[in-house]
């Protein structure tokens, strides 16, 4: 145990000191307005979503926005109202096409994304991301940028012009924003914070946002992308059957563009998750592919995970036991558990803040990683089932790269 703890120890010492800086709890944009206002093409794929898509749709259409801009909201085979709430709303700005089926070796959102970007953009203008001849009038001049953002998501009036501004003081080819989400039920508030937690250290922002650095990665609730670097990558069909498409199209476009990353204060999230069961069901529906449906990834990740989380909790709490009661129990063990446990308190605790969180919830990231680390599990026992990636009526078999996904139920798939 010692030196399983000894190890854990020095592992925080160099996430906390080499790791892109991964705790903290930047950047965020400040609301700002663009020196000059770039046409814009929001796209917006919505499935099922009757109960939130009247706040998301009613906050992108009041953007305080100085350019050209224009709504594609793609109805991507709804069940419910999702079409017919979105067509009251009477907006010149807003076009709701009705989605067309699925063709072979799509992901269903990407589909739909491809579409909106297809009535969305000038065909003169965009060789090689449409999908088909016929186009619906675009805006006064051709879109420059193309704002990617999901149904369930509410905008301040100035997110797009924040968005617009970062990326032309900086010329991005991509702005991604992690949205706000929610934290308003018990579960929420005990595992959503750890969520932010987890993904910020997989993809330190600090690396993503730096050029030089192969880390690449976005958030898919809010991404603005240059018209020049979706052609430029082949457009959405480049990477249609990606289950995990924000990161896949990052890696895509900062391979020979500039990406950059951060939190959003100007959106977020009102999908609710409230209860466990419904966490654990969203990490469950794509940590697998995450791994690249990999056994040998996933037995790394979980023992990487048990060693740095689970470990020095263990050896601080062996060592603080009665003398005697706990075999193999040692001070040196106990000190860098506790020292361990202390770091990786610490590192959580700017996210807390961000949730408006007790200070105390930083001593339970062990327990919150042991739930994730159980989710982990049973993404990948779905996927040895059979069951694959599960998501609004649509079942997802990946491949053992976790590529071109087939669906289960050609009914499922439309």
């Amino acid at each position: 145990m010692t030196a399983l703890a000894l190890l854990a120890c020095a592992i925080w010492a160099w996430l906390l000191t080499r790791h892109g800086r991964f705790w903290q709890s930047g950047p965020m944009l400040a609301p700002a307005r663009p020196d000059r206002a770039a046409a814009v093409c929001v796209v917006i794929p919505a499935r099922d979503e009757a109960e939130m898509i009247a706040a998301s749709l009613g906050s992108i259409l009041a953007q305080d926005y100085a350019g050209p801009w224009r709504v594609i909201l793609v109805d991507d085979a709804s069940t419910d109202a999702t079409g017919a709430i979105a067509r009251g709303f009477a907006s010149p700005r807003l076009t709701v096409l009705s989605g067309r089926p699925r063709p072979p070796g799509w992901a269903g959102k990407l589909w739909a994304v491809a579409q909106g970007i297809e009535a969305g953009i000038d065909m003169g203008l965009s060789a090689g991301i449409g999908i088909g001849p016929e186009l619906l009038p675009g805006p006064p001049e051709p879109a420059e940028f193309v704002l990617l953002t999901d149904a369930d998501i509410v905008h301040d009036p100035l997110h797009l012009a924040t968005l617009v501004a970062r990326a032309e003081a900086g010329d991005l080819d991509l702005v991604s924003e992690m949205v706000a989400l929610a934290c308003d039920s018990p579960a929420e508030r005990a595992l959503v914070p750890a969520f932010v937690y987890f993904f910020q250290l997989l993809y330190p922002f600090a690396c993503v946002n730096d050029p030089r650095r192969a880390t690449a990665a976005a958030a898919g609730g809010s991404v603005l992308i240059r018209r020049r670097a979706l052609e430029r990558i082949g457009g959405i069909a480049s990477m249609r059957g990606a289950l995990i498409d924000d990161v896949a199209l990052a890696a895509s476009v900062k391979r020979g563009g500039r990406i950059w990353l951060g939190h959003s204060g100007l959106a977020r999230s009102i999908r609710p998750y409230p209860h466990v069961a419904d966490i654990w069901r969203m990490v469950a529906r794509s940590a697998y592919v995450q791994l690249r449906c990999s056994p040998v990834l996933l037995v790394l990740s979980l023992l990487g995970m048990a060693l740095v989380f689970l470990v020095p909790p263990a050896a601080a709490l062996d060592g603080l036991a009665p003398s005697g009661s706990v075999p193999g129990g040692s001070a040196r063990a106990c000190l860098a558990g506790l020292a361990a446990w202390v770091a990786m308190a610490a590192s959580f605790l700017p996210t807390l803040r961000r949730f408006g969180r007790h200070p105390a919830w930083a001593a339970a990231l062990p327990a919150i990683a042991a739930f994730y680390m159980a989710a982990t599990l049973g993404s990948a026992w779905n996927h040895w089932r059979g069951r694959g990636v599960a998501w609004k009526g649509r079942a997802y078999a990946t491949s053992s790269t976790g590529a071109g996904p087939e669906m289960s139920d050609p009914e499922m798939g439309r």
